[in-house]
């Protein structure tokens, strides 16, 4: 099983009854550009590492292989997706809560869930922009990162300067305006690092965006 392989070291200041801020208190928003923004709050769920793993115990994982070129490569992290109209509930509970919450807070219907989980410092996610219906030009995407800290990376698409953020330990990440459109992020691999799981609450993608994928089971 996954979890058997998940080499997870909880951390003592970060344990306790699982939460999250429902004021946003200390949301900072900060703008990349002049449409393009982002909302940053650290520690924004609190008791992040049992509901890590809680996740990573009960989420069934798969990796996805994708077409590169002239050939099929499997993506290095695993994948859990969730959509509202599969009529599954979103698990555990408190998930539906912080969508819900999010939906209410950023004016938008959250439809679907992407779970990633990054087994080390080889699992990471190259430099892309996220699917979303072309109709919505302003899309809002909101991470969750619950485990060790790994860097986030964004740019301008099409390359340039890079900005970096380390998200984990229930940190709160949300792209608004043009960034979907207008940067691109990616997760680097890294030497050495701990498993994380990224939360990604998106409105307007749908299961189109995994259709063109293949998956495979995580054994």
């Amino acid at each position: 099983m996954t979890s058997e392989r998940i080499h997870f070291q909880p951390s003592l200041l970060d344990s306790g009854t699982v939460g999250f801020d429902h004021s946003f208190a200390c949301t900072q928003r900060i703008f990349l550009d002049s449409s393009s923004w982002v909302d940053f709050q650290p520690g924004w769920v609190t008791g992040s590492d049992d509901l890590f793993t809680e996740i990573v115990n009960g989420r069934h994982w798969s990796q996805r292989r994708r077409r590169m070129y002239d050939k099929k490569v499997i993506e290095p992290r695993l994948v859990s997706p969730w959509f509202l109209d599969s009529g599954e509930p979103l698990e555990p509970r408190i998930l539906e809560d912080m969508r819900v919450v999010l939906s209410e807070r950023y004016g938008v219907r959250f439809d679907s869930v992407g779970f990633n989980l990054y087994r080390d410092g080889r699992d990471s996610v190259a430099w892309h922009g996220d699917r979303i219906d072309k109709e919505i030009v302003e899309p809002v995407v909101v991470l969750v990162s619950l485990g060790e800290p790994r860097r986030l990376l964004l740019r301008p698409a099409g390359g340039g300067k890079s900005r970096s953020f380390m998200l984990g330990r229930g940190d709160l990440f949300v792209t608004g305006g043009r960034t979907q459109r207008e940067w691109q992020h990616a997760v680097p691999k890294v030497s050495a690092a701990g498993p994380r799981i990224s939360l990604a609450f998106r409105h307007g993608m749908g299961r189109a965006a995994y259709a063109h994928k293949e998956t495979v089971p995580e054994n």
